[in-house]
């Protein structure tokens, strides 16, 4: 074991998170822990890990950002023929993880995704800079290229092909992700972390302490 990596640790003193602090909904809840990482200016705050399931069972998790929550579940926008598109279409459980550092927190999500509606789609793709939706159409994304030229091309070729005026392409939009378990999850001193999870039982959050 490399003794430089093994000795890298930081003891968490900023926060508590009993029972008597939580609120019966883990979506209120969740609101009250997102608009203290906002007003903590902490960079990305929107940056989430997204777990899908390969065909083969194999696990895969990369970065996304959310894009909006409710209590119909937690929003982002992808294209729909990418490995993780391909994944949710084959499995569609997934999970995401915020980890804001700075508050010494971390939130994990578990639940089934499903697409969005177009209108939902088009509303949020007619926000974007013109870039971004450029690159919607302009990237295979997770495909093979010869080169980041292939983009460059794309890129020029439609926007020729749009000008300023660009639709969004069928093979990109959002999904959502509706949750059956939230867990919060708050540093402590000597490892001894609060976890408060909720898991949804018979259309009922369940609210319950787990060892750390």
């Amino acid at each position: 074991m490399n003794p430089s990596i093994a000795d890298i640790r930081q003891d968490y003193t900023l926060q508590s998170l009993l029972e008597t602090d939580v609120d019966a909904n883990p979506f209120n809840q969740f609101g009250t822990w997102w608009n203290e990482a906002v007003a903590s200016n902490i960079d990305e705050v929107n940056a989430m890990t997204l777990a899908t399931i390969k065909q083969n069972l194999q696990p895969a998790a990369r970065t996304v950002l959310l894009k909006d929550f409710s209590e119909n579940g937690f929003t982002f926008f992808t294209n729909y023929n990418s490995a993780k598109g391909e994944q949710l279409f084959h499995h569609p459980n997934a999970a995401l993880v915020f980890f804001w550092k700075e508050l010494q927190r971390q939130v994990r999500v578990e639940g089934i995704v499903e697409k969005v509606s177009a209108a939902i789609s088009d509303e949020y793709f007619n926000s974007r800079p013109i870039g971004s939706k450029l690159g919607a159409w302009a990237s295979p994304q997770s495909k093979v290229i010869e080169s980041r030229d292939v983009l460059l091309a794309n890129e020029n070729e439609f926007k020729a092909k749009f000008g300023d005026n660009i639709e969004r392409p069928a093979h990109w939009g959002g999904y959502i992700l509706k949750p059956n378990y939230i867990e919060f999850w708050q540093g402590r001193s000597s490892r001894l972390h609060d976890r408060i999870c909720y898991s949804l039982k018979n259309d009922n959050w369940k609210i319950d302490r787990l060892a750390p």
